[in-house]
């Protein structure tokens, strides 16, 4: 990557997060002002977005079940919403036309059509930023965000095979023998060991899939995703998607920086632009709709919804394919890479703040939920607990156990991953599936029998917000928390928490402790004086 890209980008970056706003908005803006100041860009900026997206697929199949794919609210919830969103976008393109407003005269039925069609796509490279960011890739809402994104990355596939006029090769099929290979697959991450080599299979395997689904004329794209997909049920999946996380984060900045070189608007392009971004108020009612008639809980529906209120970097390449044809002016391309930049800064602007607005406003929002709860969304309530561990990943489980083995039945766990509670489950340990940050979660759990809740969560954020909630429902327990840095542990303690705990100080204040144990009779404490 050229100095001048990193300049720009680490510039803009700080400046938006100084002033409390998500770098990638500066990442956005970094790109237009770069062509704005007449800088080409370069193949490599282009190279280094492709690699960043392909290997953000390549994660999130690492995490993704596929038999999430199938649930109803998934498969449903996507194909509803796109046909419901194109025929309100397509009604509003010719009631445009109508009037004669700019840049939508002379468009069509069929192009209005085409126009909802592209921005009926949701951004996975947005979505899924803020949901790491937020942690909440592993959330029952983060999980149904990222199974709608994966089946409208199919029909992706479907439309770009129908509009090119290129169908798969012949061989293509043949993929479908790679569920055979996984036990090799399996042999070779399990040969690579956890040093510097890990990363670089993960690459191997993204950038592996990437190819051969090209090979036999499929989205490369889809095969990164598949190849994760593949490797998600390994042990070290989650190892391998931390190995990777750096790389991927630094390689979409270029994929930011890339939106801003499509062209330079007008002003009237970007009003036009603006006006379409208004239109997101609407993407929203429709999922957040959609969601609780398929009966799912008014906070999972609202907080999808909202992730998923964005316009796709796909709609460029539906754009461009339009303007190639000559169903498109070229200005329309522009007009859409605006609305995707304008999207992406609405989301990322709004979304943090999601939970917040829902406890303001969740008995109105719980108006439309259904009385009628799926399965997956019935809370579970611990018997004789005192102990409860928030988090169950390798901090949390441990602390679970070490508690185990002093006070037994009385200490329970709750993760937000419904699969890793339900692998928990299957060991014998008393682990229920919930989400912490949930009001409604803790309306519905009682805590009058707990005495002490350990909140073992990477994100300062979620421990912070955990203990609004546990306020709000009136609970008189003590609260422990783990932060990596001397500056989020003094915002945890701000936060009302009682005490926290330094992640690697602490750590190593145990691992010297224990390991004295094994000459303590050499060593006695020193007396106070």
């Amino acid at each position: 990557m050229d100095f001048i890209w990193v300049l720009f980008a680490f510039l803009c970056g700080l400046s938006l997060k100084v002033i409390g706003m998500p770098p990638l908005i500066g990442f956005l803006l970094a790109g237009f002002l770069l062509h704005f100041l007449g800088i080409e860009p370069t193949e490599s900026l282009d190279t280094l977005a492709d690699l960043g997206i392909t290997l953000m697929l390549f994660t999130i199949g690492l995490k993704l079940h596929i038999g999430d794919l199938l649930r109803r609210e998934v498969w449903a919830s996507t194909l509803s919403h796109m046909a419901l969103w194109i025929l309100v976008f397509g009604s509003f393109v010719l009631l445009m036309a109508v009037v004669a407003v700019p840049y939508y005269s002379g468009l069509d039925l069929t192009t209005a059509a085409l126009l909802g069609f592209a921005l009926s796509f949701s951004s996975t490279v947005c979505i899924v930023k803020l949901l790491e960011e937020n942690g909440e890739m592993k959330t029952r809402h983060g999980q149904l965000a990222i199974g709608v994104l994966v089946m409208q990355d199919i029909v992706a596939v479907l439309f770009l095979v129908v509009a090119t006029g290129k169908l798969p090769s012949i061989w293509a099929p043949l993929l479908f023998a790679l569920i055979f290979a996984r036990p090799i697959l399996y042999k070779l991450l399990d040969k690579a060991g956890h040093g510097e080599l890990l990363p670089l299979t993960g690459f191997f395997f993204a950038l592996g899939g990437y190819e051969l689904f090209q090979l036999v004329g499929v989205k490369g794209d889809l095969g990164a995703l598949v190849f994760g997909i593949l490797l998600a049920q390994h042990t070290k999946a989650s190892e391998l998607t931390k190995s990777l996380l750096s790389f991927k984060d630094l390689f979409l900045i270029g994929f930011f920086l890339s939106i801003g070189f499509t062209a330079l608007p007008t002003w009237s392009m970007l009003g036009t632009a603006a006006l379409i971004s208004l239109l997101i108020g609407i993407k929203f009612v429709l999922f957040f709709a959609i969601l609780t008639r398929l009966r799912l809980r008014s906070r999972t529906a609202y907080l999808a919804s909202l992730a998923l209120s964005n316009f796709s970097e796909f709609g460029l390449i539906v754009a461009a394919l339009s303007v190639d044809s000559g169903w498109l002016s070229r200005e329309w391309l522009v007009i859409l890479a605006l609305a995707v930049s304008l999207s992406f800064v609405l989301t990322s602007v709004l979304y943090p703040r999601a939970h917040r607005f829902y406890m303001q406003h969740k008995d109105y929002l719980k108006r439309y939920e259904n009385s009628h709860r799926l399965k997956a969304d019935i809370i579970e309530q611990f018997p004789h607990a005192e102990v409860l561990v928030i988090g169950m990943g390798r901090v949390g489980k441990g602390a679970y156990k070490a508690l185990q083995n002093i006070i037994d039945h009385r200490v329970a766990g709750l993760d937000s991953d419904r699969f890793r509670a339900a692998e928990l489950q299957q060991k014998g340990l008393n682990v229920c599936f919930g989400d912490g940050e949930d009001a409604d979660f803790w309306e519905s759990f009682n805590t009058s029998d707990i005495k002490l809740i350990l909140l073992a969560l990477p994100s300062i954020e979620d421990s912070r917000n955990i203990t609004i909630q546990l306020a709000n429902c009136g609970y008189q327990g003590q609260i422990a928390a783990i932060a990596r840095y001397e500056d989020d542990r003094q915002k945890l303690l701000d936060a009302g928490i009682d005490k926290v705990f330094n992640f690697y100080r602490e750590a190593g204040s145990g691992f010297a402790e224990d390991s004295l144990r094994l000459i303590s009779s050499d060593y006695k404490p020193q007396s106070q004086g």
